[in-house]
């Protein structure tokens, strides 16, 4: 596999960034999104290429395509059939018929284009209408060469989620995993749709259980670098540098508050497995729990005032809730006699969680408000190591559903199972904010 330093993927990822331009002055239009609300009528027609060349039409082809992806993807939208444009009269993005558009139902408006830039770039410019309102929301425009063609539709789209909902967008997100698919187990990184897997690191032994600092800048994990020991290091994802954390004893499960001042692992630096919290950078480590069980696995909340995590103090393995400074601990599972790997919503309102029924590993869903749970998975597979997205609308997880352990996404509520990883096995995955 082809070597690419992180260095050089964010760098090309910022300057495709300020080649972004604002067009017009931005409208504010905010559309108020539920759960159980209908996804928002959008119009998507196919993108203007203003040159006869391959590469302009390509890119009109595929620029629409991941754009389209994404808009599926988040629920938010709901994209008009194409057989809805025969109806109308061609779009013209200098002379918008809002009449038309709101004739086949439609509430939004994507209107691409495409030029030829210089060198080997091309220009895609998209401008965003709302069809009931009669008026322009905003404009972007994007210079491209044909590999960044993919991260300039997921930048439009992002644009477009936030614009519209105020949500935190999820396209340009990263997920971290571990895969053996060189022969040894090691940090990887792709796309939130599975694209553009990069092996992150390089070395003889494994690497383990990857865990996004709140920048997206930095991923604790767990090496087995030093001999005999399971060790906590940090990768600085632009400085392309590997600083230890925590060598002493067995370290494992990092996780990061929300507001990226601390850090969460296990350890057994004291002779039994135990949760500690760090400054983000490893510094000033301190004890969290004191039994003779084992915590493991923890998790922030999204205020950072409490870490949810897995004890088997009652006789059996529980999901608990502790207060950041080691207070207040209360116990949240009680069904099952194995229930871990909790990750906590970005909303708050919600824990995904491993818990094995009759030896079958499934991911449930707690809600703290209601303390309802819901079974998210169903089959015969193992299911582990949840994660959510930034926006709480899909899951990432690991499964041996097909055979080999790959990475997949589901959606809050069970549906759109997506496979994102296909060679060797995969597994540990987590989600970038």
């Amino acid at each position: 596999m082809k070597r690419v330093t992180m260095k050089k993927i964010l760098l090309t990822s910022t300057l495709l960034l300020f080649s972004s331009l604002v067009l017009f002055p931005q409208q504010e239009i905010y559309l108020t999104l539920k759960e159980g609300v209908p996804a928002i009528a959008m119009a998507l027609p196919n993108f203007i290429a203003h040159s006869p060349s391959p590469r302009a039409k390509e890119a009109a082809v595929e620029i629409h395509q991941v754009i389209s992806d994404d808009l599926t993807y988040s629920r938010i939208f709901e994209l008009l059939p194409k057989k809805y444009y025969e109806y109308i009269s061609l779009l013209d993005p200098k002379n918008i018929k809002f009449k038309d558009w709101e004739s086949i139902q439609a509430n939004i408006l994507l209107a691409g284009e495409i030029s030829e830039g210089e060198g080997e770039n091309i220009i895609f410019e998209g401008k965003l209408y709302d069809v009931k309102g009669a008026r322009f929301i905003f404009g972007k425009r994007y210079q491209a060469t044909k590999s960044l063609y993919r991260l300039a539709a997921h930048r439009m789209a992002d644009e477009i989620v936030h614009t519209l909902s105020g949500e935190k967008p999820i396209f340009t997100t990263k997920i971290a995993f571990i895969s053996d698919r060189d022969g040894n187990e090691e940090l990887y990184l792709m796309d939130y749709d599975g694209q553009n897997q990069t092996r992150l690191t390089f070395n003889k032994t494994i690497d383990y259980m990857p865990a996004w600092s709140a920048d997206g800048k930095k991923i604790a994990f767990t090496s087995y670098r030093k001999v005999g020991e399971a060790g906590l290091y940090l990768l600085d994802l632009e400085a392309g540098k590997i600083v230890p954390i925590s060598t002493r004893g067995t370290n494992y499960s990092p996780s990061f508050s929300r507001d990226g001042k601390k850090l969460a692992f296990c350890s057994t630096m004291d002779g039994n497995s135990e949760i500690y919290v760090a400054n983000a950078d490893g510094k000033n480590i301190k004890r969290l729990t004191f039994n003779e069980a084992a915590d493991t696995a923890p998790s922030w909340s999204p205020t950072g005032r409490e870490i949810a995590f897995a004890s088997d103090r009652s006789g059996t393995l529980q999901i608990y809730i502790i207060d950041a400074e080691g207070s207040n601990l209360r116990r949240v599972s009680f069904g099952g006699n194995h229930n871990d790997a909790p990750a906590w919503s970005p909303t708050g309102d919600r824990i995904v969680y491993v818990s094995r029924v009759e030896n079958i590993f499934d991911l449930y869903i707690l809600n703290l408000r209601t303390n309802q749970i819901t079974k998210l998975t169903e089959s015969n597979a193992r299911n582990e190591s949840p994660s959510w997205s930034p926006d709480g609308r899909h899951i990432v997880f690991a499964s041996n559903l097909d055979g080999a352990v790959q990475v997949y996404t589901i959606d809050y509520d069970s549906t759109n199972l997506r496979r994102l990883t296909s060679t060797g096995s995969n597994k540990l995955p987590d989600w970038s904010n």
